[in-house]
């Protein structure tokens, strides 16, 4: 093949790309809008919740009201989930429109103190405008996906005659490329979100609640977790980066966890959460590369985090 016919070849492929990028990059941004404005109902749905009044659930309304003043938002719709996994989990366009729910599972675990730290980390999530922002981050890793997936599919079904010639179609190559990129912005897209934990933990304390408190709930939710039926965990794994931590990771987490709570108690006290702080904390490789493709942070290296806020 000549250089002038390469030559054109090549710019012909920047043009593709280009076209891909703005073609795939509007649809995205539509599609990502449609699942922004419909997320409460789907997450609503999804989670089983029914919204309660003052009247049913003053306990909890009093908690979130006290947390939305401290915050300085308004406060959100109170939720109870018919879920039996242990959770808690805030979704919401706006803060105008947030909502924090409960499952019924977590009710049942928690002391108030407890319950309230893990309130306070969903009320974080809200004043921090997580979902709003979560959304946004993951518009790139879609948009690159898309057009690596064109690219592959157009120099494949459309480069046949050059390729015999020996020109070489650079069109999947390019896309091959591209998802390769896309892998790694994936992976930093993640690695957001599990720093938005990180801060969600910080705004609990910042709210009022004792580190102590935030990581006996913490070690709680896994603990909980764990018992839970595997037909259960299935039935929310679309929704688990809702949670307050991820409970498909829960059995190898309460292996793990097990070196804090030092009397078996089932809960980590002052004494335990500070000799965790001078302590360095050891994560496997594997747990390592299943962390790294989480929305979640590692919960020992979370609830050693919460020891240096004590």
């Amino acid at each position: 093949m000549g250089v002038v016919l390469r030559m054109y070849l090549l710019l012909a492929a920047l043009f593709a790309v280009i076209y891909a990028i703005v073609v795939y990059g509007i649809i995205a941004v539509v599609f990502m809008l449609i699942q922004y404005l419909m997320g409460p109902a789907m997450v609503g749905w999804t989670m089983k919740v029914k919204y309660v009044t003052e009247k049913e659930e003053p306990a909890l309304h009093r908690m979130i009201t006290e947390l939305a003043q401290a915050a300085k938002l308004p406060k959100p719709k109170v939720g109870v989930s018919a879920l039996s996994i242990p959770n808690a989990f805030a979704f919401g366009r706006t803060t105008r429109d947030g909502r924090i729910c409960v499952t019924e599972g977590i009710r049942k675990l928690l002391k108030e103190d407890e319950l309230r730290a893990v309130l306070g980390h969903e009320m974080s999530h809200l004043k921090h405008k997580d979902m709003a922002l979560m959304t946004l981050l993951n518009i790139f890793p879609m948009i690159i996906y898309y057009v690596a997936m064109t690219l592959m599919w157009s120099g494949i079904l459309g480069g046949g005659r050059d390729d015999r010639r020996g020109g070489g179609n650079p069109l999947p190559l390019i896309g091959m490329g591209l998802l390769v990129v896309h892998f790694i912005v994936q992976l930093m897209v993640l690695y957001a979100s599990r720093l938005r934990e990180y801060y969600a933990d910080e705004g609990s304390v910042e709210l009022g609640s004792s580190p102590q408190h935030m990581a006996t709930a913490l070690y709680k939710l896994v603990i909980g977790a764990a018992r839970a039926p595997q037909e259960e965990l299935k039935k929310v794994e679309g929704a688990k980066a809702f949670f307050v931590n991820d409970p498909s990771r829960a059995l190898i987490e309460v292996r793990e966890l097990k070196e804090i709570d030092q009397d078996m108690s089932g809960s980590i006290d002052v004494g335990e959460l500070m000799a965790l702080r001078s302590k360095k904390v050891k994560v496997g490789f594997g747990e390592k590369m299943m962390e790294a493709l989480s929305t979640h942070p590692n919960m020992l290296k979370r609830i050693k985090h919460l020891s240096t806020l004590t």
